[in-house]
């Protein structure tokens, strides 16, 4: 599962690593994005310029939107099982920028929270899905949910799942319409992880009401 996540970055820089079109939106650097928040993703109906969509999925057909906050992650392995994922992965794939997200590792103390993150604080892409949904007046609603995988090696003693990441090279054949959904479901392997680290940080991030760079503080020896 991944429910938090960091962008530390304003929408131009993200848009500039990426080499999308200079956004028409500004973003507030966030250190703990959590479910239902409007967060930047590049979808494949428009693969050159950064979106804001809700995080967490609402399909099209949904009489709900609330079935939404049980949609923030999809399990590759039945993406072709499920109603709600099945015809996305064809036609409605997207990627959805990040510099690190959260787990919470067991220990004796208690659960410490680790961010996970490139050594070198690149920027990391999810693979995702996204839906367009109307309400009974006609206003549309775009939302996503982000793919996870089985745990890489780095994340296995953290957590059993892990987000599906595309490398910079798989970005385009991710986003291109022409990939078909058996190979976009090849793309969704655990990510190597060898520019990865885990960094044990600070429990305030355990409230999403706290987004400030302190969240990365170390925590206190006396947890370990």
């Amino acid at each position: 599962m991944c429910g938090r996540y960091t962008l530390s970055l304003p929408a131009l820089t993200i848009a500039e690593y990426l080499e999308l079109l200079s956004p028409e939106f500004d973003f507030a650097p966030n250190f703990n994005i959590a479910p239902s928040q409007r967060l930047p993703v590049v979808a494949n109906d428009a693969p050159d310029r950064l979106q804001m969509y809700r995080w967490g999925l609402v399909p099209s057909w949904a009489k709900d939107p609330s079935v939404g906050h049980k949609a923030i992650n999809a399990r590759a392995e039945t993406l072709l099982e499920k109603p709600s994922f099945r015809q996305l992965v064809g036609s409605k794939r997207c990627l959805i920028p990040v510099d690190g997200f959260y787990e919470w590792k067991p220990g004796p103390l208690g659960k410490i929270p680790h961010h996970i993150r490139r050594i070198d604080r690149g920027l990391i892409t999810f693979a995702g899905l996204w839906d367009s949904w109307r309400d009974a007046e006609g206003r549309e609603t775009r939302t996503f949910t982000i793919i996870t995988v089985p745990p890489n090696r780095l994340m296995a003693p953290i957590h059993d799942r892990m987000p599906a990441i595309i490398p910079e090279h798989a970005r385009k054949a991710w986003l291109r319409p022409e990939t078909r959904p058996q190979e976009a479901m090849e793309m969704l392997m655990p990510y190597p992880g060898t520019d990865l680290e885990a960094v044990p940080v600070s429990h305030l991030v355990n409230s999403p009401r706290n987004h400030g760079p302190s969240l990365l503080d170390p925590p206190p020896p006396s947890l370990f």
